[in-house]
């Protein structure tokens, strides 16, 4: 821990350090339970990608229910840090949720890739 303390490269909050190995350790629970993270993740989503067919910019939430869902879930799991608004934020980095407004080329790309995974699993068409 001290040495980490020390290192310059990282942010030297020893609260955030102590969090990041204490997560570390509750994502690899996680994964021994549900076999990888994704499949942990995806749950929050119903299987695939939800596009929310966002018309302005100023219309994308900061959270929504599910990431509040989510960072409930993760803090009872051990995690730490991981308000709804940071998990808002890792859905839309990850594509779980496609937050690209209609007119953007990203959310063509996106909306085609969903379109490419076929049902959900456990769903039809």
């Amino acid at each position: 821990m001290e040495l980490l303390m020390q290192d310059v490269s990282i942010v030297r909050n020893r609260r955030k350090i102590e969090a990041a190995v204490g997560n570390a350790r509750a994502f690899l629970t996680v994964c021994e339970q549900y076999g990888r993270f994704a499949d942990y993740i995806w749950q929050f989503v119903g299987g695939r990608p939800k596009d929310t067919r966002r018309r302005r910019v100023e219309d994308v939430p900061t959270s929504t229910p599910g990431s509040g869902a989510m960072s409930r879930d993760l803090r009872r799991r051990g995690f730490r840090f991981v308000g709804k608004t940071i998990c808002y934020a890792y859905t839309q980095a990850v594509g779980t949720i496609n937050d690209h407004t209609l007119d953007c080329f990203r959310h063509r790309e996106v909306a085609a890739l969903t379109r490419a995974m076929g049902p959900a699993p456990g769903r039809r068409g």
